[in-house]
């Protein structure tokens, strides 16, 4: 999560693919809905419905893992509402630390494969020092989604698969293009370190 990004600036990210145009309206429809929780429950229907739908078909290479690092594509950025979607591509065993999601709301489906969620609970806070404990976990499988809204959004994503790759689609309020990582220093307690994330190239 602390690699540069890639991607060239300039230009929104608009990546073609089947159904593409369906998502969109539905992610634009579910805005309308209100609050960030009425617009997040709304997102998190469309995904569940969508990523079912055979007509709705990611990119071909967000099916491709990258060795090092699990992928992060950026398909799209609204110049209308400024939100992201991206899909990120999970090689087996790959994961994230502890972060947050820059107080961004992010709505996150999984379109192939299996994820194991972890949410943390922030108890305390010493300067950049954190103390975390674990609020419960999941295993989330293709066509189930969930969310994340600040000050609720800590928590680890991990393919925990030893062979196969998963696949998710997140919707973030934002670009999401750094955040903050916690890694363990003694027990409960986390270091804060800013992360600039990384864009795989999507094509």
């Amino acid at each position: 999560m602390s690699k540069p990004s890639d991607r060239a600036g300039g230009a929104f990210p608009d990546v073609p693919f089947p159904g593409r145009e369906r998502l969109l309206a539905g992610i634009d429809q579910a805005l309308a809905a209100g609050d960030c929780r009425a617009v997040t429950a709304a997102l998190r229907g469309v995904l569940c419905e969508l990523i079912r739908d055979p007509g709705v078909r990611l990119p071909d290479c967000v099916h491709q893992p990258i060795e090092d690092h699990y992928a992060r594509r950026e398909l799209y950025r609204s110049p209308e509402h400024g939100y992201s979607v991206v899909a990120m591509t999970w090689g087996p065993g790959q994961g994230t630390p502890i972060h947050d999601h820059a107080g961004c709301w992010c709505v996150e489906g999984v379109w192939e494969g299996e994820l194991e969620i972890t949410q943390f609970e922030l108890l305390e806070r010493d300067g950049d020092r954190f103390r975390f404990r674990s609020a419960g976990g999941m295993q989330a499988g293709p066509g189930s989604a969930g969310s994340l809204i600040p000050p609720h959004e800590y928590h680890t994503i991990r393919n925990a698969d030893s062979s196969a790759i998963a696949v998710s689609l997140h919707v973030y309020e934002g670009p999401l293009e750094q955040c903050s990582r916690f890694e363990a220093v003694s027990g409960e307690w986390h270091l804060r370190m800013d992360s600039t994330l990384r864009t795989d190239e999507a094509a």
